[in-house]
């Protein structure tokens, strides 16, 4: 089943992990055994073949670069300026897989039918592109909010106005506060040129107050329930609600701190934590009691977002085990309809809307 993917970390998988995601995952692995620079080393479940073969056509693509004032420590740049250039060599490495035929950069509603067309024709999944749409995990590195403008010409189509910790545009997963006057003036711009808004990371002052702000599109890319992990990285069942009365769409990931409670990151192991895909419909069936249908849920797995296979459901070795979804949805009394719904009809209504 053709399948979406809103959020993939891939420019930094490939930027900052030095990954070649042309390669099969095995390939990518095996160049990665022995190194210890980073937690998920040799753990990799996505590439580039391993979309195609789950026939995962299209992704939500992130660029990515926090900027953190002195006394911060999380990990990021000293300076927006610095956080800029480095979404700009994300940008650039998509860039370089367009031209390798690899990826296409989708921008409007008629590149979208277009590539749709594509993945239906009868043709070989593995000489496919995969489409990728541009989004912006927090908004540091927009330097002013003239660069919005900038970054939308090179395709940019969604953002996030924060990741963890304070940002300059709004406060993100683990902190408290409220987005203020910069916040309300990236969205203004941002309704002005249709991007729309991921309300995924804002913490709960900064969420309620990017809904009052903003009248465009919103989307929760990757995003749980905090009735089933009671985290504040998760949404609230009021949040959810609030988003599903906005049409919104929200993707479950696969993080499996954020898929199971009591999960202590380098300790737990998915086995015996229980976490395996059918947590996820755990997830997607509380958002769809709560809306009373299936039109607010898709995927947005987050995959080898810093993490992976460690880290992951322990019945998913590769992206393309999506492809295991349906089944398990329809196991939970869910018709075919409900089930391409959550694999890709419901972003695609939603794109098509906002486009």
């Amino acid at each position: 089943m053709f399948t979406i993917d809103a959020h993939l970390d891939l420019s930094m998988n490939a930027l900052e992990w030095n990954r070649d995601l042309t390669l099969p995952v095995s390939s990518i692995n095996a160049r990665e055994e022995g190194l210890t620079d980073k937690p998920d080393r040799a753990k990799a479940v996505v590439s580039l073949p391993e979309l195609r073969k789950g026939k995962i056509g299209l992704v939500v693509a992130t660029q990515i670069a926090r900027y953190v004032a002195p006394g911060n420590k999380l990990p990021g740049w000293h300076s927006p300026a610095q956080a800029w250039a480095q979404t700009q060599g994300q940008l650039a490495w998509y860039k370089a897989m367009e031209e390798a035929g690899e990826m296409v950069q989708i921008t409007d509603l008629a590149g979208l039918e277009k590539h749709l067309a594509l993945w239906a024709a009868d043709t070989l999944d593995a000489q496919k592109p995969i489409g990728y749409i541009l989004s912006l995990e927090g908004a540091d590195s927009i330097v002013t909010i003239g660069h919005l403008e900038k970054a939308h010409q090179n395709g940019l189509r969604a953002v996030g106005p924060a990741h963890y910790g304070p940002g300059r545009y709004a406060q993100g997963t683990d902190a408290t506060g409220f987005m203020g006057p910069n916040g309300h003036e990236l969205l203004k711009e941002m309704e002005r040129l249709n991007i729309i808004l991921d309300a995924t990371h804002l913490c709960d002052d900064s969420f309620w107050e990017a809904l009052d702000y903003f009248s465009g599109h919103v989307w929760a890319s990757h995003n749980n329930c905090r009735a089933l992990v009671n985290h504040n990285r998760q949404f609230s069942d009021d949040q959810i609600k609030a988003l599903i009365e906005r049409g919104a769409v929200i993707g479950g990931a696969l993080d499996a701190w954020m898929m199971v409670p009591n999960w202590v990151r380098g300790k737990s192991t998915p086995k015996q934590m229980n976490c395996n895909l059918d947590v996820m419909i755990d997830h997607i069936d509380h958002i769809c009691q709560l809306a009373g249908n299936t039109h607010h849920v898709g995927i947005g797995s987050d995959l080898d977002g810093a993490f992976g296979k460690e880290q992951c459901p322990y019945d998913l070795e590769t992206i393309a085990d999506l492809q295991k979804i349906p089944a398990l949805f329809k196991v939970r009394g869910y018709s075919d309809l409900d089930i391409e719904n959550l694999m890709s009809g419901n972003w695609l209504r939603f794109l098509r809307k906002a486009w």
